[in-house]
């Protein structure tokens, strides 16, 4: 394996990044599908580029690079596979949606429909957990860690053993 793609699938075996990797992905698959296939309500590959294209704006290339990062990144850091440039990359489209869609609406998730659209706090928290695993790398039963020759006991740590 070359040294940059071991350099960024380098990671050790923190649990806490293994859970951050299954509760990003697990919330980030479901948006990826509904982009994808319209499962969950969604409005499918053709509906989603349509709207980012037409509605948003974004070029064609840039919503097919959201919609891929959150269905095919969300799916390799479930399995911890290139978890930091997915994360890198989900991170974006959350700053992203933050800045085209969610900011006007202030910080706070719309729970009793006061306003006119939802908030950005979800999108932060995503982020967040985005730079976690970016830091970390995938963590225990990684397909990173298993993948990598970094991933052995002498590598840096996140968290205690």
């Amino acid at each position: 394996m070359n040294c940059i793609c071991t350099s960024m699938m380098k990671t050790n075996g923190c649990w806490g990044a293994f859970f951050a990797r299954l509760a990003l992905g697990g919330v980030m698959l479901p948006h990826g599908l509904q982009k994808t296939i319209g499962a969950f309500g969604g409005n499918g590959f053709s509906g989603t580029m349509g709207f980012f294209t037409g509605t948003l704006g974004l070029p064609s290339v840039i919503a097919f690079l959201v919609i891929a990062a959150e269905s095919i990144g969300a799916i390799a850091i479930v399995l911890g596979l290139m978890t930091r440039f997915s994360a890198a990359s989900l991170a974006i489209v959350m700053a992203g949606a933050i800045w085209m869609g969610h900011l006007q609406n202030g910080f706070f998730m719309n729970w009793f429909g006061a306003q006119a659209g939802e908030g950005f706090e979800y999108h932060l928290l995503a982020i967040g957990l985005c730079l976690t695993l970016v830091a970390s790398g995938g963590g225990a039963l990684s397909l990173d860690r298993k993948l990598s020759s970094c991933g052995d006991a002498n590598a840096s740590s996140c968290c205690s053993r």
